[in-house]
């Protein structure tokens, strides 16, 4: 039988297979699962706000401040805790935080939602005014003032609109109205608008700009009912899928080089994963009577499904989704948790597709130590034209790339938990 066919046919048995769940065994594994998501989630989110700490510190002395005025003027103390700065993981963290404390009813993760902005915009302008002219990473902070990438403000400015929903500020607004500017005006774009980066290589699409950018025009979309928003989140999906979709893998390259007008090499898990959550973020808030909206649907569920079939006997997903040989990532695991539990919440999915995200989360809590530490989770990652790079990325013990992710993940299970024993 050839390569091809043997796709064909295990590509056939995966399909058969998740149909053929019985709506009642679904049922059964949620309840088995409903206690635990909430021990393992409520551990890990906890231990975010105990390290939360909103201090200082100096790297080299190790000691901490308070208050950023009592710090000497011949040294620079950053945020002590990660989950303080303002880089686009920060971001993904806020709205986790918001998701569970909706799902949950719990205010204090809310609270942690509001606060970290309201720190970040009462601290910002003390780096801004040290900063001299470095490299936006050499200071906490630099993205803010330094917007360059949607990196830069693309999940940290919607954060800042979720908040503003609940605490409204002018200096929020200023914010949110200038990252608009830059992501519909400023931001580099090929001829057809597709969002792309100068680097590695003039114009690179990176799949993980499909979650940079539309998590951002998705809600701004919905805060203004502007429409110019939320046509831009619809043409960058449609042309995302274009350019970076392999109908055969049925995944996503991690990135498409346009002086070469070829795809990357890579089927990186954690780039699938920011394309899939996207994608779910602008099925939240496309109305009903958009008339693209089957198409959007449909490469929702391709993509889904495509994704089914690369997840490992223990609910994970591999580093490289193709590549049994690499590692199993957390990150990745819980976007897509994230996303089929979302689409059948919300219904852009059949509900016998659930095992898929209970399995998954089965998988992503064996990673949630006691302490609330999660490990497995890929350290950031530039586009490479080497697979080894991407086998060799570390994995650090709770590394914070992946912790909103894994929240959002839980809370979203939560969710599809209580729906499916109602």
């Amino acid at each position: 039988m050839s390569e091809r066919m043997k796709c064909l046919v295990h590509s056939v048995f995966v399909v058969l297979s998740l149909l053929l769940i019985l709506p009642g065994a679904v049922r059964e594994l949620g309840a088995q699962n409903k206690t635990e998501v909430k021990n393992k989630l409520f551990v890990l989110a906890d231990a975010v706000l105990h390290d939360a700490s909103y201090d200082f510190i100096d790297r080299k002395t190790n000691r901490v401040y308070t208050n950023l005025e009592d710090v000497p003027d011949n040294i620079l103390a950053v945020p002590r805790s990660t989950y303080n700065d303002w880089r686009y993981w920060n971001g993904v963290m806020n709205l986790a935080m918001l998701r569970l404390s909706q799902v949950t009813g719990e205010k204090k993760y809310k609270e942690f939602a509001v606060k970290n902005i309201e720190f970040d915009f009462d601290t910002y302008s003390y780096y801004e005014k040290k900063h001299a002219g470095e490299n936006k990473w050499s200071y906490p902070f630099g993205e803010f003032f330094i917007m360059e990438e949607l990196d830069d403000c693309g999940a940290m400015g919607a954060s800042v609109i979720a908040v503003n929903n609940i605490d409204p500020q002018q200096r929020y607004l200023d914010y949110i109205n200038k990252a608009a500017n830059h992501i519909m005006t400023d931001q580099t774009r090929l001829d057809d608008k597709t969002f792309v980066r100068a680097f590695p290589h003039k114009w690179t699409l990176w799949a993980d700009d499909l979650y940079m950018a539309l998590s951002f025009l998705t809600r701004m979309y919905d805060y203004t009912k502007d429409e110019q928003y939320l046509n831009d989140a619809v043409l960058q999906v449609i042309n995302f899928h274009k350019y970076l979709f392999d109908d055969k893998k049925e995944l996503m390259y991690h990135n498409w080089y346009s002086d070469l007008n070829e795809k990357g090499v890579a089927l990186w898990g954690r780039a699938n994963g920011w394309a899939i959550v996207a994608q779910a973020d602008l099925l939240d808030r496309l109305p009903i009577e958009n008339s693209q909206r089957e198409q959007l649907i449909k490469l929702f569920k391709k993509h889904i499904l495509g994704i089914a079939k690369y997840q490992s006997g223990n609910g994970l997903w591999h580093q490289l989704l193709d590549k049994e040989d690499s590692y199993l990532e957390t990150s990745c695991s819980a976007m897509f948790t994230y996303a089929v539990a979302r689409g059948v919440n919300m219904g852009y999915l059949d509900k016998r597709y659930a095992s898929i995200a209970l399995q998954g989360w089965k998988g992503i809590e064996s990673k949630i130590h006691e302490d609330g530490s999660v490990e497995g989770v890929c350290t950031g990652t530039v586009v490479s034209d080497n697979l080894v790079d991407y086998y060799n990325r570390p994995a650090p013990l709770n590394d914070v790339h992946g912790i909103g992710t894994v929240i959002m993940a839980g809370a979203e299970v939560t969710e599809l938990i209580k729906n499916l024993n109602e």
